[in-house]
């Protein structure tokens, strides 16, 4: 498959292998587990990161674009992820998003700010768990 660029700009679909390895079936066969592997790795890595601390989402994208370098379902949906995070980033750069965005965090601080006034002011600064009443 040409791994050119499509009328669209975007590039086609396919293996990124050289050419050699995709000219060579026991070669090709090859490469594809030893690039599903890698990813596959690199997705359970990033699987593991998600409860822990640690890049989860990040490592896993990474494991998909190992993939995408081979497999064609990996390359439509980082295609598609490429797509939606653009329309998010479209959205929260909207004014009015901003502005709404803004309005509900300094309200939330605020009750926040309130919550802990009412608690330093009822218990003084000791810790929740050495409260006796």
């Amino acid at each position: 498959m040409d791994t050119g660029s499509d009328e669209q700009g975007t590039t086609a679909l396919g293996s990124r292998a050289p050419a050699f390895i995709r000219a060579s079936r026991p070669l090709r066969l090859s490469w594809q587990v030893g690039v599903f592997v890698v990813g596959l790795a690199v997705v359970a890595g990033g699987v593991v990161m998600l409860p822990l601390p640690g890049p989860g989402w990040l490592v896993i994208f990474g494991g998909m674009a190992i993939w995408a370098t081979e497999f064609v379902w990996a390359q439509l949906v980082l295609r598609w992820t490429k797509r939606k995070v653009a329309e998010a980033t479209r959205k929260a750069l909207d004014p009015k998003v901003r502005r709404r965005n803004i309005t509900v965090t300094t309200a939330g601080l605020v009750i926040a700010a309130a919550l802990a006034g009412v608690y330093v002011g009822k218990f003084g600064m000791v810790a929740p768990w050495k409260i006796n009443n």
